[in-house]
């Protein structure tokens, strides 16, 4: 590996938590032993799970609204509801983990969700649906750092943390785009409340195996939580995700828009100053200065702003384009999927025979060159689908090796007390750029489709999003060759 991955970096100006002895803390293992192989199996199991909850409901609404009595207005509110909790309170849950244990906050994250599930699919109120579709996006906002900073610390870094991370990168991509196949199958074949129903028994295998399979990470001590720092950014990152959901539905301009946008930023003006006069930050900003989490999380953010953005624009291309049922479409997103696995299958191996920064350039270059290719889309649908496929296979692919690349690029050098915080920015740009990308994209192709909805204008229109979508993944590879290459000797 690079020279800039394997170097333990300065330590950072928080005050260092003393920790609990960990499993981790014992001599490494080189290779997956029968209980390591338990563990991985019940994170990776959590980790699909929450992506699949991303995207499930997503074909759904419609069908919600129907049953539900929800406004057509209102409907959004469905998924924006989960977004913004999911995507605000990460970072804060990440840290909490870390202070009073990752274990603890993993198991009653994962109790939450399988109640909130089961009441969202058993009411007939649209109100507590959506305070169910709150209570799930905070689960997740926990376990997702939670699951992923015991797995960070479960495995020792090297070759085992990079295939872990590789196999988890995967699950989760892949999990995105099961979750919109199936919503459709469920909702078409059963109804729409088994997109909450699926959730409980695997919540509750979890929780029944976990406990004795997972051990836990507690602080030695009691550190102090910095709650100005954890109000501001916590505030700030949900008025930036509802400024993003609110220009997806309205436009940039919308007073919503602006206000959530403009009060989301000078939250985070807010939290950096008070980071900065801590004596305990929640973020603290030695770890920020570090190139391999700074840089890293930007390549995360783009490489999940681009992807499930691109999702959003050909299921917009083959419903509105070529016609198809929001069921046959998402079908379609399984090969993307099935990309995704066999990306996340191969960059742990590109990373141990080469280096992270291989895996990253080469990553973004694959998903660039088969973003691009879509440009050429057109009308008839056999001739569409035969390129599509295959691009979105190996755009897929090309991006899990970035995806996997900046997971490993963003959680290393940092000591395990560190890990909560580093996997809760690491996941925070994840949940932020999967919020984020479809309001951008779908703002390009109103604005190029100048109204009209023939199929004619909304093929123009997706047609320049995606060469804007390439371009950004363009800029995460400069981003990555600039400011991640090794240093000189």
């Amino acid at each position: 590996m690079d020279s800039n991955e394997t170097k333990v970096m300065s330590t950072t100006t928080a005050a260092p938590q003393p920790t609990a002895p960990l499993a981790a803390t014992a001599p490494h293992p080189h290779r997956l032993t029968g209980r390591l192989r338990l563990v991985l199996a019940v994170l990776l199991v959590t980790q699909f799970m929450l992506a699949v909850d991303f995207s499930i409901l997503n074909v759904a609404l419609p069908a919600i609204g129907e049953g539900l009595g929800f406004s057509l207005s209102n409907l959004q509110w469905i998924a924006t509801s989960f977004a913004l909790s999911a995507a605000g309170f990460t970072l804060l849950f990440g840290r909490i983990g870390d202070l009073v244990g990752r274990k603890r906050i993993f198991l009653g994250s994962l109790g939450l969700l399988g109640v909130a599930s089961l009441v969202g699919g058993l009411t007939t109120s649209p109100e507590i649906l959506i305070l169910a579709r709150v209570a799930q996006g905070l689960a997740t906002a926990a376990a997702t750092p939670a699951g992923l900073s015991l797995l960070t610390t479960s495995f020792p870094q090297g070759p085992l943390r990079q295939r872990a991370l590789g196999l988890s990168g995967a699950l989760m991509s892949a999990g995105f785009t099961t979750g919109a196949i199936l919503g459709g199958v469920l909702t078409d074949l059963l109804s729409w409340r088994w997109a909450f129903f699926i959730n409980v028994p695997v919540a509750a295998a979890v929780l029944l195996i976990a406990p004795s399979v997972i051990q836990e990470s507690r602080p030695a001590g009691r550190p102090h939580l910095d709650l100005p720092g954890a109000l501001s950014v916590t505030f700030g990152l949900l008025g930036l995700v509802y400024g993003l959901t609110q220009a997806g539905e309205h436009g940039w301009t919308s007073p919503h828009a602006v206000t959530g946008l403009t009060a989301g930023a000078l939250l985070l003006v807010v939290f950096y100053l008070v980071e900065r006069k801590v004596a305990q930050p929640l973020v603290p900003l030695g770890v920020l200065r570090r190139r391999n989490v700074a840089w890293g999380n930007a390549l995360g953010l783009l490489a999940f702003v681009t992807e499930t953005s691109l999702v959003y624009l050909l299921t917009l291309y083959m419903q509105k384009t070529l016609g198809f049922s929001a069921l046959v479409a998402g079908i379609s997103f399984g090969v993307l999927g099935l990309g995704t696995v066999v990306g996340g299958l191969l960059a742990p191996k590109v990373i141990a025979r080469t280096s992270t920064l291989t895996a990253l350039v080469a990553g973004g270059l694959i998903q660039a060159v088969f973003t691009a290719a879509l440009f050429f889309l057109g009308t008839g649908t056999a001739s569409s689908m035969a390129l599509l496929l295959p691009a979105t296979f190996l755009g897929g692919a090309g991006n899990m090796l970035v995806i996997v690349g900046f997971m490993v690029t963003a959680t290393n050098g940092l000591p395990d007390r560190e890990q909560g915080l580093a996997t809760g920015l690491a996941t925070m740009s994840q949940q932020v750029g999967i919020t984020m990308g479809t309001p951008i994209m779908s703002a390009i192709v109103t604005a190029a489709a100048a109204g009209a909805a023939t199929a004619t204008a909304i093929l123009d229109g997706v047609t320049i999003a995606i060469a804007v979508n390439a371009a950004l993944v363009v800029l995460g590879v400069l981003i990555a060759a600039v400011f991640l290459r090794a240093k000189p000797a």
